[in-house]
């Protein structure tokens, strides 16, 4: 498979997974223009559309592409029915899309009904983990989200985390703002930034390196939580992860 990413918006990106037969899946659209342009670029044609949720920098552009591709299958969760979606996914199913055969998982936080699609080593995770971050909590509770990325860390190091939004280096300045002295966060601030001034995107990140320098991965971590400064009323890993959510909110 050949992973393709596609800026949009202000910060999104769209995936394209294509199977080097002239055909892709394409991961949450949030808009039609650059993703028909990257098609007609790569000579593809899209059988279908997975959507992580329901907001609309991801299922924005779903109607056009269907116009121009009405053979395109649309699947997500419920909460995207109202948004193309005819197929609907929940936890726990095992389908096949666009040839391979994905993994369903529930990843409620950023909204309630959202999910994550995992086929080794690619997961399209939405707005659920960043590269060094996690999205916010519009829809769900910290608790749920903190569940959600106890899941997603139960993959592979080598899982390709295909997020959707370039918030890398907010998210390391941040995290340094922590752990002034963690030399993986200050390493990889220092790539990313880079690569940025290049043009180049900070995705997709790996789950390996997101162990190191994701805090919200980290919750357990005893020098994290030292320089938290955490009161007696934090007691469970996912309070920590509640706390360096309204942290992070207000940075």
């Amino acid at each position: 498979m050949n992973l393709i990413s596609i800026p949009a918006l202000q910060d999104n990106y769209i995936w394209l997974l294509d199977d080097q037969n002239g055909h892709c899946v394409i991961v949450d659209p949030g808009e039609s223009a650059p993703v028909l342009e990257a098609l007609a670029a790569h000579h593809l044609t899209p059988s279908a559309i997975m959507l992580t949720h329901h907001h609309h920098d991801h299922t924005g552009g779903v109607s056009a592409i269907i116009k121009q591709f009405p053979a395109v299958k649309v699947y997500g969760p419920e909460e995207t029915s109202a948004k193309g979606a005819k197929i609907i996914l929940k936890s726990g199913d095992e389908v096949e899309i666009g040839g391979v055969n994905w993994s369903i998982f529930a990843t409620p936080g950023h909204t309630l009904g959202h999910i994550s699609y995992y086929s080794a080593p690619y997961l399209f995770c939405g707005d659920t983990m960043f590269s060094a971050g996690c999205g916010r909590l519009f829809e769900g509770t910290p608790q749920q989200m903190y569940q959600s990325f106890q899941r997603l860390a139960e993959l592979p190091d080598d899982t390709l985390v295909c997020c959707a939004h370039e918030y890398t280096v907010s998210n390391l300045k941040f995290a340094r703002s922590i752990l002034p002295d963690d030399s993986d966060i200050s390493a990889h601030e220092q790539t990313v930034v880079d690569k940025r001034k290049n043009g180049q995107s900070s995705l997709p990140t790996t789950l390996g390196l997101e162990r190191k320098i994701n805090l919200f991965l980290r919750c357990h971590d005893v020098d994290l939580q030292n320089n938290l400064n955490l009161n007696e009323s934090i007691t469970h890993d996912w309070q920590v992860f509640a706390l360096l959510r309204q942290l992070k909110d207000s940075f």
